[in-house]
C-alpha cells in the first residue's frame, strides 16, 4: 500500500524544505499537507514559491492538502470569527469562507496535488438539514474551481452529527453531489465503529487519515505507539486491504512529548500496518 505522511505532525511549525526533507530522507515517497497558517500560510506567495521551487527538485510528491479549518495563526484561538466552516448559514460570511478556501487551492497552479481534504461543519456540530444547504452551495462552487485546478475535493468522516459515514450517505442522497471520500479511522472509532463506518463508505473512499484514541477524544495517537489507543488494527487493515490496495496508508498523527524521534516512529508505524 502507498505511504503518507500529513504535516499534521508539525503542524504547530513553519512549514520549510527543512521538514520536507526529513520527512524524504526517512523515506517516505509522499505527503499530505496540512493547511493551518502558523504551518502552511496559503496566503504567503512566498513561502508557496519556495515550497514549489523544493518539490520541482525532489522526488517527494504532495498528494493531497487539508482544508484549512482556522483563518488565524493560532488554532482559532483569536475567536468565532476565525473558524472556517462550510455550513456557516448567512451567506455573506460563507462566500469569505470559500474564498479561504479557494486561497489554499491556488496552491494547486504551484504545486500539483489530487485531493483536497474537506470537512462539512466543525467537531461536535449537531445536525440541521439548512447547514447540508449550506455546504452544497459552498461545494458546489468550491469543487468547480477545484477541478479547474485538476484537484478532486473529497469529503472526511469527523466526529460531529453533519459527517459521520450515516450522515455523508444521507448529504449524498439529498444532493446528488457526487464527491468521494477520505476514510478516517480515529473519527471512525469515535462514531459508528471502524467496520461499520467503512461499510457504509467504501464505495466512495479515495484516501484515508490512519490515527488512533480512546473512542471519545480525538488524540491522533500513533497506532501500536501510543498509550490509550483502541483501534483494532488488525481488523482495519484487513478492511483496507479489501479492494487490493486502492487506498493509500495516510498518517494523521499529532506531536507528542512522549515520541522525541516522531519520523522513527512514523517508518516503525507503517511496517507495523502492513504486518497487521
Amino acid at each position: 500500500m502507498d505511504h503518507v505522511l500529513s504535516t499534521h505532525l508539525f503542524v504547530n511549525h513553519r512549514l520549510t524544505g527543512a521538514t520536507l526533507q526529513r520527512i524524504e530522507q526517512a523515506g517516505v515517497p509522499a505527503v499530505e499537507i496540512f493547511c493551518a497558517r502558523q504551518h502552511l500560510d496559503y496566503r504567503d506567495k512566498a513561502q508557496i514559491a519556495e515550497l514549489g521551487h523544493w518539490f520541482r527538485d525532489s522526488t517527494l510528491k504532495l498528494h493531497s492538502l487539508h482544508s484549512p479549518m482556522y483563518a488565524d495563526e493560532i488554532w482559532g484561538r483569536s475567536g468565532p470569527h476565525a473558524v472556517i466552516t462550510i455550513t456557516e448559514p448567512v451567506k455573506g460570511k460563507r462566500l469569505d469562507m470559500v474564498d479561504e478556501i479557494k486561497r489554499a487551492l491556488e496552491i494547486a497552479e504551484v504545486i500539483p496535488f489530487r485531493y483536497l481534504i474537506q470537512h462539512i461543519g466543525v467537531g461536535g456540530e449537531e445536525f440541521d438539514l439548512r447547514k447540508f444547504d449550506a455546504a452544497f452551495a459552498a461545494l458546489e462552487e468550491l469543487n468547480m474551481f477545484a477541478r479547474q485546478r485538476g484537484v478532486d475535493i473529497l469529503l472526511e468522516n469527523i466526529p460531529n452529527e453533519l459527517s459521520s459515514a450515516e450522515r455523508l450517505l444521507l448529504f449524498q442522497e439529498l444532493t446528488h453531489i457526487g464527491l468521494n471520500y477520505v476514510f478516517d479511522t480515529g473519527h471512525a472509532n469515535m462514531n459508528e465503529g471502524v467496520a461499520t463506518a467503512f461499510r457504509l463508505m467504501k464505495p466512495r473512499i479515495r484516501s484515508t487519515h490512519i490515527h488512533d484514541n480512546d473512542g471519545k477524544t480525538d488524540q491522533h495517537l500513533f497506532p501500536f505507539e501510543s498509550e490509550g489507543g483502541t483501534v483494532d488494527w488488525k481488523e482495519t487493515m484487513e478492511l483496507l486491504r479489501e479492494p487490493d490496495g486502492q487506498f493509500p496508508l495516510v498518517l494523521e498523527l499529532k506531536e507528542k512529548p512522549e515520541v522525541p524521534h516522531p519520523m522513527d516512529t512514523v517508518m516503525r508505524v507503517f511496517e507495523r500496518l502492513e504486518e497487521a
